[in-house]
């Protein structure tokens, strides 16, 4: 009989959500619990303790020194460029990629509103809309962020992350992802091994989705074009257009309060798709 395999993830409610989620589809798996910097950082921006991967490097080390088999993640967590020695084995079928307003609907905001959220691309896309929202930090897991919200007008976060701690009734308004674009990889659940490890490579290819794969690769390509991380104000959604195409949305802010920038193109490379539409948005800020 083949022992289950060992996952790897955080310790918040979410991150176990989406572990047990993968364990299912393999029929069981062990779970190993990692403290990340991210969780034990709270009091500070995202930004100041190494922005994007502060909230995997401690899982990938656990695969990576053998204590765990896999690391289940959020893929809008993960950096653009898959860490050396790993493999990125499975992106399971995508839930709701769309942030949402607790607390307020946009345009229920009072006049100077104050927003709470960790995300520069949030607040850049809301400051687009909203010129008059002034914008406050906001760090913690789900639970905690949802008990600070009534210190704020409206905070945001992830519609996949409420509805699948059954919490989907604090949405006050679920955003548009046509103009306040998604975090690359928001919603989609991402596994990775070592490798060198075809075992464990093929036992986990049974929790991937080819299409959640293909968009988020051309979500994560352009990421990696725009040499970008989650501290810049950066997001892209990519959805099938048609038989074997994808159509990407992107946008690109210099900075939160700065103009924000978009481009929409269609593709049936992810890849090239992705790489394409960052060297855009890359030439018209160059040109700006």
């Amino acid at each position: 009989m083949t022992a289950p395999l060992r996952l790897a993830t955080r310790g918040s409610p979410l991150a176990r959500w989406q572990a047990s989620w993968v364990a299912a589809r393999l029929g069981g798996a062990e779970l190993v619990i990692v403290d990340t910097a991210g969780d034990r950082r709270q009091d500070v921006p995202l930004s100041a303790i190494g922005g994007q991967g502060v909230f995997v490097k401690e899982v990938q080390a656990a695969v990576l020194s053998g204590r765990a088999d896999a690391a289940v993640h959020s893929a809008k967590d993960l950096p653009a460029v898959t860490a050396p020695g790993l493999f990125l084995a499975a992106i399971g079928a995508r839930g709701d990629p769309r942030d949402a307003l607790v607390g307020s609907a946009l345009d229920a905001i009072p006049l100077c509103g104050l927003v709470a959220s960790g995300s520069a691309r949030r607040r850049a896309l809301l400051a687009a809309r909203r010129p008059d929202l002034a914008f406050a930090d906001l760090r913690g897991n789900i639970t905690t962020r949802l008990g600070k919200a009534a210190g704020f007008d409206a905070i945001v976060v992830a519609v996949a992350a409420l509805d699948r701690l059954g919490l989907s009734d604090r949405i006050a308004e679920a955003l548009d992802p046509t103009w306040f674009v998604p975090q690359v990889g928001q919603g989609a659940i991402a596994v990775e091994c070592r490798q060198d490890d075809e075992a464990v490579r093929s036992r986990l290819a049974v929790a991937d989705d080819p299409a959640t794969r293909r968009a988020v690769t051309a979500e994560r390509s352009f990421l990696a074009t725009l040499g970008g991380g989650c501290t810049l104000p950066v997001g892209a959604y990519a959805v099938p257009d048609g038989p074997g195409r994808l159509t990407l949305r992107a946008v690109l802010a210099a900075a939160e309060t700065g103009p924000v920038l978009r481009r929409t193109a269609s593709g049936d490379d992810p890849t090239a798709l992705g790489a394409s539409v960052a060297a855009a948005l890359l030439a018209e800020v160059r040109a700006g």
